[in-house]
């Protein structure tokens, strides 16, 4: 993992944000105090962090700034030294199967034997219990949100033959299996062709029209503006959250990226014309 640069508290900008108990009871995803450590060095430190029902935010920052780490922090799929995390104002075990995950990937072994359409239906098993077999309305399901992402005709396929971007788009397929609710996906984007990317982006738009709510792990900053309601800037600690037309400014950016980032570059993605 890249080291981190992280911000120094006085470059802090609009992070000491108090939410009321009610804001947070009715979020889709609330973290308070979330610390991640690798060995002695902290990945995420004492993290803040709501997400408004049926909006779509992206959690951005550098390299090694614990972006990817805090989404699976508060999921549980690594330990966390402290803080809590609710979800729909219940701890994450009650509330599983309310949330949909799409891991980076990179992460993932795309040299399972697995056809499309079985990794899909790997998305309902919560509806079809572990030790009983698919049946045709779950293939039928399946196929649905295939054809959502453009995948259909790839149902046969062995995952392992797709291209990244496809395989991208076949793990959204097995996310919108679930019929989530709350839709975390770690760098959706990367890698992937301008075709899928677009595609990608109108499935997500559309969960959030049927008042899902949608949090990605974002790099690409010329498109935040465009693609996102809200954003999470983070450097290891909370920079600033809030409305993209507010909080998506220069202050931000270099309070998050520091000088990594040319004014009238700054400029530009303000603009959304990166």
């Amino acid at each position: 993992m890249t080291t981190a640069i992280a911000a120094s508290p006085e470059l802090i900008v609009d992070a000491g944000r108090i939410v009321e108990p009610s804001v947070a009871a009715e979020s889709p995803l609330a973290i308070r105090g979330l610390t991640v450590s690798y060995g002695r060095k902290p990945a995420v430190f004492s993290v803040d962090a709501d997400m408004p029902a049926t909006s779509m935010t992206a959690i951005i920052g550098p390299n090694g700034a614990g972006k990817s780490t805090l989404l699976k922090g508060a999921l549980g799929i690594i330990p966390t030294v402290s803080g809590e995390v609710s979800v729909f104002g219940r701890p994450f075990a009650k509330t599983r199967r309310r949330v949909a995950y799409v891991p980076q990937r990179a992460s993932v072994d795309w040299d399972f034997p697995a056809r499309v359409i079985d990794v899909v239906i790997m998305g309902l098993y919560a509806e079809i219990g572990l030790l009983r077999f698919a049946g045709w309305g779950h293939r039928k399901k399946a196929l649905a949100c295939l054809e959502r992402v453009g995948m259909a005709d790839f149902a046969d396929r062995q995952i392992g033959q797709l291209s990244g971007g496809q395989q991208q788009r076949v793990f959204l397929a097995r996310a919108l299996a679930q019929d989530a609710d709350l839709y975390l996906l770690d760098e959706p984007f990367a890698g992937v062709d301008a075709a899928t990317e677009k595609a990608i982006v109108d499935v997500l738009k559309t969960l959030k029209h049927d008042k899902k709510t949608v949090v990605c792990v974002h790099h690409d900053l010329s498109t935040v503006a465009a693609y996102f309601d809200r954003v999470l800037f983070l450097n290891v600690r909370k920079i600033a959250e809030g409305p993209t037309d507010t909080v998506f400014t220069e202050a931000n950016l270099q309070a998050t990226y520091g000088g990594r980032l040319a004014a009238t570059h700054i400029e530009d993605l303000q603009l959304g014309v990166g």
